[in-house]
């Protein structure tokens, strides 16, 4: 009984692998079959891909990374989406109105898009900062996990804005106007001057705190001056009232520490959102010629045809066999 059933699972296995093997020869035999239509059609795309290679204008990508501020990413991938239909509707007059450039130059734009830029060490920072702010019991039920499933472009510190045009430097050119369609928004504007004020405030708390320190260590080393000058009576010290004093010392300093590394947050704070969109990397002077055969018609046009001649080949074939299948 064992051996039966290990003979039905080997004959189970090898039954899969002829079915592989009939449907290999079957699409070979339809290729030999077929050879020459595949063939022309391979030569024919060939050939009208590499006069559309040269007939047509070459391309270029230019890039640029910004770190949006005040939750305005929303924004910026609406403008962008904005653009980019604009360039697809082939609406020169519009796009050249929106990014503050020729009717010409916006005519040469292809295509606008925007995309995340973020690797794990800076999904791991994202997560430190995103359970900070939760309480206790839910970041039990968080893990690092969970987060990266429900990790989105949005979500990102950084966002890469990609240009693609027959004009290598119409990128360029359009920057500011990309910039201040998010920095114009009165929204953005108020959250900006909010957490300005909120930053000059804190700032002057911490100084304010820490002359306060300073004030307290100053009447400590005039306490423990006055009392050492004071004559002592007998020979006995009182250890204890030494021992409080330098703890408090201790202490004072300690304060004074987590207040400097404060004011240090806070001013890497204040320099990260000086501005509502941070842009990281410019876009270049000049673009770079997208190259790479995927991007080529000498590749694109033969793939296309070729899967579109097989296809049509394959109904043919189809509308055959059930011929017969219908006579038998």
């Amino acid at each position: 009984m064992i051996g039966n059933v290990f003979q039905k699972f080997f004959n189970f296995i090898g039954s899969i692998f002829k079915g592989i093997f009939h449907l290999i020869m079957l699409f070979l035999l339809f290729i030999q079959k077929n050879i020459i239509i595949i063939g022309a059609a391979l030569i024919i795309g060939g050939i009208g891909g590499f006069i559309l290679d040269k007939m047509t204008p070459t391309k270029y990508v230019s890039k640029m990374v910004v770190e949006p501020n005040f939750n305005s990413v929303q924004q910026l991938y609406n403008n962008i989406s904005f653009y980019n239909d604009l360039a697809d509707a082939q609406d020169s007059v519009a796009l050249a109105t929106a990014l503050n450039i020729t009717e010409r130059e916006a005519a040469s734009i292809k295509e606008i898009f925007a995309d995340s830029y973020s690797d794990e060490n800076q999904k791991i920072k994202l997560f430190d900062e995103f359970i900070r702010e939760l309480d206790t019991t839910t970041v039990k039920t968080i893990d690092f996990q969970n987060y990266l499933e429900n990790f989105n472009s949005m979500d990102a510190r950084f966002h890469q804005i990609s240009v693609i045009s027959t004009n290598n430097r119409v990128a360029k050119k359009m920057q500011p106007a990309i910039i201040n369609s998010i920095s114009v928004n009165e929204y953005f504007k108020l959250q900006k001057r909010i957490n300005d004020e909120n930053l000059v405030m804190q700032d002057t708390i911490y100084r304010k705190q820490l002359v306060e320190i300073d004030s307290l260590q100053s009447l400590y080393r005039t306490v423990l001056v006055k009392e050492a000058d004071k004559p002592m009576q007998g020979t006995s010290i009182n250890l204890a009232e030494k021992g409080e004093s330098e703890s408090r010392e201790l202490a004072l300093i300690q304060e004074k520490d987590v207040l400097k590394e404060k004011l240090v947050l806070l001013n890497r704070e204040r320099a990260n959102k000086s501005t509502i969109i941070n842009v990281i990397s410019d876009f270049p002077t000049r673009g770079v010629e997208m190259k790479g055969i995927w991007n080529r018609y000498l590749f694109i046009l033969p793939s296309v045809l070729l899967v579109f001649v097989i296809g049509i080949l394959g109904i043919l074939e189809l509308n055959r066999f059930l011929k017969r299948y219908s006579k038998d």
